[in-house]
């Protein structure tokens, strides 16, 4: 184990690809990021493939391969990681899905968040849901806002169901995206999912809750996407991999529950939203308050996947450079150069389509001991020529940590 500490900064969804309107630069490249960049300058750079072929192109498997994860003995889904992440207890037998509120319009799906809705009105929706289809091994949990949990209970539920991620199938018609089975014994398991999410939106449209978002003029949250469905896993801690400990700073269910299933203590940041107006600067501090008592602290940023779905590169560049100044310069102007610095997307989100893509992610990281390489700033181009090259799997936490034990 090396003897210094570890900071990660993950900017989810901050790489992409060139915009027109930008010049041809990328919204990396064209934002003033003076904190990443300095990591650059200072330290060593590569690229890092996060999206394997034959694995999902979410979240919860580019974490998860940042992370050092085996994805072929411990991916799980997201469903099982978000489950996690919400203290929800899962037999043998349970199914936990990821569930989405989202907002329909003539069976079309207009938006994957339902307009960001907020907790409160969430949680009314879910509790809805409950009466309508909950009981008899049936449940659904409240997340963060749209983010929400479906848990199947059972033998009679099977996990061997194909789903799509709804972000990837904005303006298509739902029915033409419902889950299938994957095996005969998933016949049953598909056929309530599919109820579910064509029912839903006649249950939910009359709903008190959209009519309040209707008279303030945002979208209704009037339908269910289910999705990445799994079992519990078995993810080795960190401590067994590579005898550190950790700590993890995140707003999103799927990341608390990956730390907590790696053995890292949860840190949760009053003000911390999940998206762009979240409590950076208590993210910053709450991160150099974890490194007096951990080897590694993991500090995830949410917001800028959300706008780059959004397709939105103006506020994508703002996400970026509010990333750079308010929470990563915070920690470089609070920490001494003996502790490893890294910072790194998890994966694309192109704003031309606002959707993942398995394109490796830029990885810069200042690793005390280790001469600079000759790149100078942090954008998904310069990184390309560093001499870390083209990781993956665990190679980056081997770098940081040594190999796995």
């Amino acid at each position: 184990m090396p003897s210094y500490k570890t900071i990660m900064f993950l900017g989810d969804g901050m790489a992409d690809e060139p915009v027109h309107e930008l010049g041809g630069k990328t919204p990396l490249q064209y934002a003033r990021t003076p904190a990443m960049d300095s990591i650059a300058r200072d330290g060593v750079s590569g690229t890092l493939l996060t999206l394997p072929a034959g694995y999902p192109t979410s979240s919860e498997v580019a974490n998860m391969s940042v992370l050092g994860c085996d994805l072929a003995t411990e991916y799980c889904g997201r469903g099982p990681l978000e489950a996690a992440g919400r203290n929800i207890p899962l037999g043998p037998d349970d199914i936990a899905f990821r569930l989405n509120l989202v907002t329909v319009e003539n069976g079309i799906l207009k938006d994957f968040s339902a307009g960001h809705i907020n907790g409160e009105d969430a949680g009314e929706l879910i509790d809805l849901l409950n009466q309508k289809f909950g009981g008899d091994g049936i449940k659904f949990y409240s997340g963060v806002s749209y983010r929400n949990i479906l848990v199947l209970s059972g033998k009679r539920f099977s996990h061997k169901v194909k789903t799509e991620k709804p972000d990837d199938n904005h303006g298509e018609p739902i029915d033409k995206h419902l889950p299938v089975a994957l095996d005969p014994e998933a016949d049953f398991t598909v056929s309530f999912l599919r109820k579910l999410m064509l029912e839903a939106q006649e249950i939910m449209k009359d709903a008190p809750v959209n009519k309040r978002l209707k008279a303030k003029g945002l979208p209704p949250a009037n339908g269910v996407w289910a999705w990445s469905g799994g079992k519990a896993g078995s993810i080795r801690s960190l401590k067994e991999k590579y005898g550190i400990t950790g700590a993890a700073i995140s707003a999103v269910d799927v990341i608390a529950g990956l730390a907590k299933c790696l053995g890292m203590e949860i840190i949760k940041v009053p003000g911390a939203t999940g998206y762009i107006d979240t409590n950076y600067e208590g993210k910053a501090d709450s991160a150099v308050e974890a490194l007096k008592t951990h080897d590694f602290v993991f500090v995830h940023l949410e917001g800028i996947d959300e706008v780059s779905h959004a397709q939105d590169v103006r506020l994508k560049i703002k996400a970026i450079e509010d990333f750079d100044s308010r929470l990563i310069r915070r920690v470089l102007s609070a920490v001494g150069t003996d502790v490893a610095v890294v910072v790194l997307p998890d994966h694309p989100v192109p704003v031309r389509t606002g959707k993942h893509t398995r394109t490796p992610v830029p990885v810069s990281a200042r690793i005390p001991g280790v001469s600079p390489d000759s790149v100078m700033t942090f954008d998904e181009e310069s990184c390309k020529h560093g001499i870390l090259g083209s990781m993956q799997n665990g190679d980056l936490m081997n770098l940081l940590f040594g190999r796995k034990r």
